[in-house]
């Protein structure tokens, strides 16, 4: 498992606004896959918006981006030395963790690429639009809050894998 796997670390991201360049990242969660050992980056303090809760309202500022960015690759390095981000959107949680390095000054260690986990599924099921079933494999519930919704989507893959085999 170590060597085909060991190098998944799972992220959501919690943010407000359509990009890192005009909007603000809360707060991240991250999961190692085999180890299960979890991160999370606050950056501001949030709180659900009424409206929509899935949208956080950006409250004050907790920890500067430079101390967060620099703590999460130590634990990314203290996991593997060649991570690959695996998240249920890589689109939007991507950009939003290489806008963090970016503003950091610190080298994104998970290069210039993502993984989908729905891709992973549609390809295995044979239908490109079957994106969206793996999530009922989720056990810890998905309630927007990154280290859970992380762990959620790692216990989810790893019955994508078991189904495998």
């Amino acid at each position: 498992m170590e060597e085909k796997y060991g190098g998944l670390i799972f992220v959501d991201c919690e943010a407000r606004g359509p990009s890192p360049l005009s909007g603000t990242m809360t707060e991240f969660g991250a999961v190692h896959f085999v180890t299960a050992d979890t991160f999370h980056g606050v950056l501001y303090r949030g709180e659900p918006d009424p409206a929509n809760p899935a949208i956080p309202r950006v409250l004050e500022r907790l920890a500067e981006p430079a101390t967060v960015a620099a703590e999460f690759v130590k634990w990314i390095h203290s996991h593997t030395s060649r991570p690959s981000l695996v998240s249920d959107n890589p689109a939007f949680d991507f950009m939003w963790i290489a806008a963090l390095f970016d503003v950091a000054g610190i080298p994104n260690p998970f290069g210039h690429s993502g993984r989908r986990i729905g891709d992973f599924y549609a390809g295995l099921t044979g239908s490109w639009s079957n994106t969206q079933q793996w999530k009922r494999w989720r056990v810890t519930p998905h309630d927007h809050n990154p280290v859970h919704d992380s762990q959620g989507n790692a216990e989810a893959f790893r019955q994508i894998l078991d189904q495998l085999g």
